[in-house]
């Protein structure tokens, strides 16, 4: 009976504080795209239900792209500084942009909150650079993200990086002692938002992935029902290790210049 009891009471604490154990937000950024030779300018957007968001336009000149990047669970918009110049040299613009309760973005995170943070930093995009085709870059939990705002507006491709098939599924690996889907409030289903949309689908996932096993990649490309590549590589679930892989960025920049 004390087991049973002590296993409830952490279901329930685990209910309750899930946001706290699904997002870990980090400070106001401490270095800004200046930092790494990229001009800039600070922008501020205000989600559906007016929570107000911190990001960073980090135009090129005559870019032939626009990237919208949805970052993982953890740190800020100053963490993903070198996906903005690597798109940079590409020739191509980038938003960085934080979720609620992130870097100097106001509120608190919850999973269907950080949706309407991306539709609202996609309908700044679409604004500032009409006609630029928008890619939507999904790190990690951010790939469920990006996967839905696909859904949702349009992109011209879907790039997912080390991203797991649903929010449940890495749940269960996580704590396989608890009932996630049970507790789980609400899911990011990012296979079941591969096989409906219509963008071209790129995913790249590190083969020695602890986080996010390797397999969570190929139930994804086998989702994906129009353009899709899926790209492996040597590395973990952060380091970015396809970054170091010349064969694999090209193969990225191939497929989304088409």
């Amino acid at each position: 009976m004390t087991i049973v009891l002590a296993w409830t009471a952490l279901c329930v604490l685990a209910w309750v504080y899930q946001d706290r154990l699904i997002f870990y937000p980090g400070p106001p950024p401490a270095s800004t795209p200046q930092s790494v030779g990229l001009e800039f300018e600070t922008v501020s957007m205000s989600a559906a239900d007016g929570v107000q968001l911190h990001g960073w336009w980090i135009p090129a000149s005559n870019a032939t792209r626009a990237v919208l990047v949805c970052h993982g669970n953890a740190g800020s918009v100053e963490g993903r500084l070198d996906l903005a110049a690597l798109f940079h040299a590409w020739g191509w613009s980038t938003l960085l942009f934080d979720y609620r309760g992130y870097g100097s973005s106001a509120g608190h995170p919850s999973v269907a909150g950080v949706a309407l943070d991306a539709d609202a930093a996609y309908d700044w995009l679409a604004a500032r650079a009409p006609g630029l085709p928008i890619i939507a870059w999904g790190e990690s939990l951010g790939g469920g993200v990006a996967a839905g705002l696909s859904l949702r507006r349009t992109v011209a491709a879907l790039v997912l990086e080390s991203t797991f098939s649903s929010l449940a599924a890495v749940g269960r690996g996580a704590y396989p002692f608890l009932p996630v889907a049970t507790i789980l409030k609400r899911d990011l289903d990012t296979r079941a938002a591969v096989s409906q949309t219509t963008a071209p689908v790129f995913i790249l996932h590190g083969k020695q992935d602890a986080t996010v096993p390797f397999a969570h990649s190929k139930l994804l490309i086998e989702a994906a029902r129009g353009r899709k590549e899926h790209c492996e590589f040597q590395g973990g679930h952060n380091g970015r290790g396809w970054a170091g892989d010349p064969a694999a960025v090209e193969k990225l920049r191939r497929f989304l210049a088409q």
